[in-house]
């Protein structure tokens, strides 16, 4: 099994950047396609964006794409979601997730969840 913990989140200015970690615990980090997703007050868990283990394959949300930045470094059990040009609305409580074989945007397909990172865009 693994256990998720997001860093990185905080209030920044619209047109900013921030870049999220997630830390994995668990020897078998390597083997989960990891993905980001987000949640606003009020609205549903959305996908961000999603990698494969071996990072060869990435799928982003249209809303994030040419803005954000997937990335994971399998030997430090870690995946970063680079985050630029943000916006006011993507202001949203942003959760890492692991899938053992799954890629895609579906939250149900992911079976571990860290706990989120606050992520405050101001206008």
């Amino acid at each position: 099994q693994v256990q998720l913990v997001e860093s990185g989140g905080g209030l920044v200015q619209a047109g900013g950047s921030l870049r999220l970690s997630c830390a994995a615990s668990g020897r078998t980090f390597s083997n989960y396609v990891m993905g980001w997703f987000r949640q606003a007050p009020g609205k549903e868990r959305d996908f961000v964006a999603a990698m494969s283990w071996s990072g060869h394959s990435t799928q982003y949300a249209d809303s994030v794409k040419g803005r954000f930045t997937i990335s994971r470094d399998n030997a430090k059990n870690t995946v970063y979601l680079q985050m630029n040009s943000l916006k006011p609305e993507d202001t949203a409580v942003y959760y890492c997730a692991a899938s053992s074989s799954y890629i895609g945007s579906d939250s149900h397909m992911y079976n571990r969840w860290g706990q989120g990172t606050q992520v405050t865009v101001s206008s």
